[in-house]
């Protein structure tokens, strides 16, 4: 379990929402897969993503796709529909417009609880949503251009420093994990280096590999092609511990840097007021297919930390992850607006 779950597990130090949408959540989940009896999909299902192609949700909602077709899990049709803006903020309002609806799901990530911690004029937040499962826990790599003269994180922040605000770095949204990555390495260090945005997973890499950019923080299944086709270099794992197919890269703690291993958490949320048997149903769905051997080699491939929850345990969950949110954004020197 990464630093984040494990403090994730142990605090108990605060509480959001009304009453009553926590006795929802809790009363979907406590009446368990009997009453999943009472829904079935009739339709293709809408699987809403945040990311443009080739980005982190994106490519795992597509590997679900593929896997709920190997498996034969789903009659029908599971259609991911990207909508990207705002760092997850068009995809939740799209979610808010299809109150009700039980057959559109969306993949959360991280992004879905900064943003609008970060933002005032936000409209929706995760409160607004219907929790549904969560899924993965997964590491990041620091990774650089395979010819560029950075050898290690610390050549990298040495050549920010002595050009500043020169260095740029391609990543996705602001709040993002690379985002925050960046906020608190900088904090840390005294660097500067820019932040270069772009809606999809393969134009941050296409920016990097084009010498358009400097530097990148990236999950290891987006990444993993190029660093084994020797066209990008890791010089550091966003991770409590060294991954297996880099036994040699250091973790930031390890190369010297004080900063916590930021974990992305992906899950899946619905529309506002979905029906209980709906989610009863979607929760037992999503728990089949994490028992299924076609996901266990997924997460093994992509180094993923197999992260399911449902029922109290996800609401436990989130409940305290935006306070854990906040205290990173924090010590990330961010101002945080709710």
């Amino acid at each position: 379990m990464t630093e984040i779950g494990t403090r994730l597990r142990s605090s108990h130090s605060w509480r959001f929402g009304a009453l009553a949408v926590q006795l929802a959540v809790f009363g979907v989940f406590a009446a368990g897969p009997a009453m999943a009896q009472g829904f079935k999909p009739t339709r293709p299902i809408e699987f809403v993503v945040h990311t443009g192609p080739g980005g982190g949700n994106d490519v795992l909602a597509r590997a679900i796709s593929v896997v709920v077709d190997k498996e034969k899990l789903l009659a029908g049709r599971m259609q991911v529909v990207n909508k990207t803006g705002g760092g997850g903020l068009s995809a939740m309002a799209y979610l808010v417009e299809k109150k009700g609806e039980t057959h559109t799901i969306a993949l959360f990530a991280n992004t879905w609880f900064t943003v609008p911690i970060m933002r005032a004029e936000a409209k929706v937040t995760m409160d607004n949503l219907t929790p549904i499962a969560r899924l993965v826990v997964e590491p990041a790599v620091v990774v650089v251009k395979a010819d560029a003269p950075y050898r290690s994180l610390r050549d990298f922040i040495e050549a920010a420093k002595s050009s500043p605000g020169q260095m740029k770095q391609s990543g996705g949204s602001i709040g993002s994990r690379d985002w925050v990555m960046r906020q608190l390495l900088m904090k840390n260090t005294g660097a500067s280096w820019a932040f270069i945005s772009f809606p999809g997973g393969g134009e941050r890499i296409a920016a990097l590999l084009g010498g358009h950019v400097n530097m990148m923080i990236i999950e290891p299944q987006e990444a993993g092609e190029h660093i084994r086709g020797g066209n990008m270099r890791v010089l550091a794992q966003i991770s409590d511990k060294r991954l297996p197919p880099f036994p040699d890269v250091p973790t930031l703690k390890e190369a010297g840097f004080d900063v916590p291993a930021y974990a992305v958490i992906r899950g899946v949320v619905g529309p506002p007021d979905m029906p209980a048997e709906a989610v009863a149903y979607w929760a037992d769905f999503f728990a089949r297919v994490t028992q299924t051997p076609s996901w266990k080699k997924y997460l093994e491939d992509n180094l993923f930390e197999d992260g399911f929850q449902r029922g109290p345990e996800l609401a436990t969950f989130m409940q305290q992850f935006p306070e854990q949110v906040r205290g990173i954004l924090r010590d990330a020197g961010v101002k945080v607006a709710r």
